[in-house]
């Protein structure tokens, strides 16, 4: 399992989300590492970035309304982080649309979602929390 109870925050919404994001990224990566021919791997991989494409706007907004209804001071730099990372994403699902899915390049967007996940809520999401229990923000 590659959600750790270390990862939560502590702002439920938030954590409920990022739990649902680990669960289907561990989803996508046991998709992609089971046994079989690619083209049977496909329908995990587009159903996994129709989520993605939908799911980072979704949660990242709530994320930054939670942000601004607290007067979180980093929002604007959280927002930057953010849309680069929607943008990675949306560009990713579209240029595997165009060029047919190729598995390398698959593999690594897995990789990077990963990596990226973790990262952010262990370093970025984390500033957000020491911010709202020092301010009783909650």
């Amino acid at each position: 399992m590659m959600w750790k109870e270390k990862y939560k925050i502590g702002i439920p919404l938030v954590d409920q989300q990022h739990k649902e994001l680990f669960d289907r990224v561990e989803e996508f990566i046991k998709a992609l590492r089971k046994p079989g021919d690619w083209t049977e791997k496909l329908p995990e991989v587009k159903k996994t970035l129709a989520f993605m494409q939908k799911y980072v706007v979704d949660h990242f907004a709530a994320e930054e309304a939670y942000q601004k209804k607290i007067g979180y001071p980093d929002l604007p730099a959280h927002h930057e982080i953010h849309k680069n990372f929607t943008d990675y994403v949306m560009r990713c699902a579209h240029d595997f649309e165009q060029e047919g899915y190729p598995e390398p390049e698959v593999q690594k967007f897995a990789g990077t979602l990963l990596a990226w996940l973790i990262n952010h809520v262990v370093a970025t999401d984390l500033k957000m929390s020491k911010y709202v229990k020092k301010e009783g923000a909650l």
